[in-house]
């Protein structure tokens, strides 16, 4: 089982410091550092597990790797003449945080652990806006005042009175392209079988858990892993009648495989039972319908395996599906900037702030930019094609602050590692070499992968039309969960709040917000928005706010669109 960790750097009393250490972790596993007795002193505690045996010398004090790898490390606590250094590679799997408190630097591997330290936390209203724009919050925000995440592909440097960030690495388009297809293609095979080879290293006879979503990616993983004579189970999601069903394809790909297949019956009735528990594992807000169902899926796997293998990260290379609007967008949408266009793929609350915040909350977003969030992701200094200048963006943003962190925070909390063989170096830089049109061939993306591997995988896996995820959640969300709606968005108490206006869930279900917030995205804000509002009270502890009783959300959602239709 992975660790989490808690420290402290800079200039101080050491007893005292070690003292508010003990006290936050009620451990024992305190393990003091000192860098220069009586002018700069340290002290970490290691929480929940062993410390891992660490691979970069004595000046690496602490580290964390998703993996469980120990020459794949993610996170990085290290000293340097007199200086603290924590950092991150540039997948961001792992999260890391700080604050200054005085002239201290405290550093956790969790957000909540910091959270004792800081003097009454508060809301940060620019991580809350970007939470809402995003589903995420944009690094190096958090949504607490005072606390700072790394950003990945960072170091952040201490040396009072100084604060440094330094990029170690940064993706960017090769200047030079691979002009064979051929070629390319059988780079890419040879490409993917060692990032497996690399991940398999230290696996026995034990099986290893697949997360088989019935998509090419994690098709491909559990397809290299079974060459390579791993034992293998893979695991899938089942949503019901009332979604676009996924888990078909994976038994295809299990059968085709030969491996055994656990079909995870996703109701709402297990959402409602995981809800909690998955905020507290995710430990900051990601306000995407996949997280519970994935916690599910980690705590099924957890009861067999130790080791999960996932497909995460192949979108982002290879030009998913995902991409597909924003280049349509780029070729044919010219009153729009392409970073405005950008903002709109996550399809949340960007453009809608002045429909959705209290006054005092609008005055406060209303001249936060959220381009900045994204400019540096879509420079054209690092990628001038437009396939390369998606990829580094994806990366940059929907990986390394969204997707690989949340897998990760989800395994560890099951007692898991999690491995994403996408997440390969070697490979990634590689893709910046591959002309667009490569990963592109009419409508059918990701071509150039579907290539490399149609011998590995059923015809109809590889070349089918990809459609995501299928979570139902607005039909969950406006039957089955509306009484998880109708608590956590009780207008009343989102008034006392202060941030939301309280009738939001009422204006979104009755189409007041316009734009793009209808239908299927109906059930995404409300989900984005509950999660928020769970996340305030069981992990920053805000207070729910007593409320009279009365919640015209006990009235149910057809009710409030009927209303609007007689009205109109």
């Amino acid at each position: 089982m992975q660790y989490q960790f808690i420290g402290y750097w800079g200039f101080g009393f050491p007893s005292e410091l070690n003292t508010i250490l003990t006290k936050l972790t009620e451990e024992k596993k305190t393990k003091l550092f000192n860098f220069h007795q009586g002018i700069t002193v340290g002290g970490i505690s290691y929480i929940g597990g062993e410390e891992m045996e660490l691979a970069r010398g004595e000046t690496l004090i602490a580290s964390l790797s998703a993996s469980g790898l120990s020459d794949s490390i993610d996170a990085w606590v290290k000293q340097e003449n007199n200086q603290l250094i924590l950092g991150r590679e540039p997948f961001g799997r792992v999260p890391l945080y700080w604050a200054k408190i005085e002239k201290v630097i405290w550093f956790a591997s969790q957000l909540k652990l910091l959270l004792p330290i800081i003097y009454e936390p508060s809301i940060s209203i620019p991580g809350f806006y970007g939470y809402t724009c995003f589903s995420y919050v944009p690094t190096p925000l958090t949504p607490v005042e005072n606390i700072f995440a790394v950003p990945a592909g960072t170091e952040q440097i201490f040396l009072e009175p100084e604060i440094q960030i330094q990029r170690h690495y940064d993706w960017r388009e090769n200047l030079v392209q691979v002009e064979d297809k051929n070629n390319a293609i059988t780079q890419l095979q040879t490409l993917l079988k060692n990032a497996i080879n690399r991940q398999i290293i230290d696996l026995n006879y034990e099986p290893v858990g697949v997360f088989l979503s019935g998509g090419l990616d994690s098709s491909i993983v559990a397809a290299l892993l079974v060459q390579e004579g791993i034992k293998v189970r893979a695991y899938t999601l089942d949503f019901g009648k009332n979604s676009f069903s996924e888990w078909e394809y994976a038994e295809k790909v299990a059968q085709h495989l030969d491996i055994p297949l656990m079909k995870v019956s996703v109701t709402p009735k297990l959402i409602k039972s995981a809800l909690l528990d998955t905020v507290k594992a995710l430990d900051l807000p990601f306000g995407d319908g996949v997280t519970v169902p994935l916690y599910l899926l980690c705590k099924t796997a957890a009861q067999e395996v130790s080791v999960i293998f996932n497909g995460e990260g192949g979108d982002q290379l290879f030009a998913g599906w995902t991409n597909k609007p924003i280049i349509a967008a780029a070729i044919y949408n010219k009153q729009e900037n392409f970073i405005q266009q950008y903002l709109h793929t996550f399809h949340k609350l960007w453009g809608y702030e002045q429909k959705v915040f209290q006054p005092q909350i609008y005055e406060r977003v209303k001249n936060i930019s959220a381009e900045k969030w994204v400019e540096f992701a879509l420079d054209d200094t690092f990628c001038m094609g437009l396939i390369h200048k998606l990829r580094r963006a994806s990366l940059i943003l929907k990986g390394a602050q969204n997707i690989h962190p949340r897998a990760t925070n989800l395994a560890f909390a099951n007692g898991l590692v999690v491995r994403s063989p996408f997440c390969d170096l070697e490979l990634t830089e590689w893709t910046f070499q591959i002309p667009g049109e490569f990963n592109l061939k009419g409508s059918n993306e990701k071509y150039i992968l579907k290539k490399a591997v149609e011998s590995w995988l059923p015809p109809e896996v590889v070349w089918r039309e990809k459609r995501g995820m299928g979570v139902p959640l607005s039909y969950w969300c406006l039957n089955e969960l509306w009484s998880e709606i109708r608590q956590w968005l009780n207008p009343e108490v989102l008034q006392a709040e202060g941030r939301f206006i309280s009738d939001l869930a009422i204006t979104i279900i009755q189409g007041k917000l316009g734009g793009q917030i209808r239908s299927r995205r109906v059930g995404e804000i409300l989900w984005l928005l509950m999660i928020w509002e769970i996340w305030r009270v069981t992990i920053l502890g805000e207070s729910t706010i007593s409320n009279s009783g009365y919640n015209p959300l006990l009235l149910p959602p057809w009710w409030w669109k009927w209303i609007e239709q007689v009205k109109n």
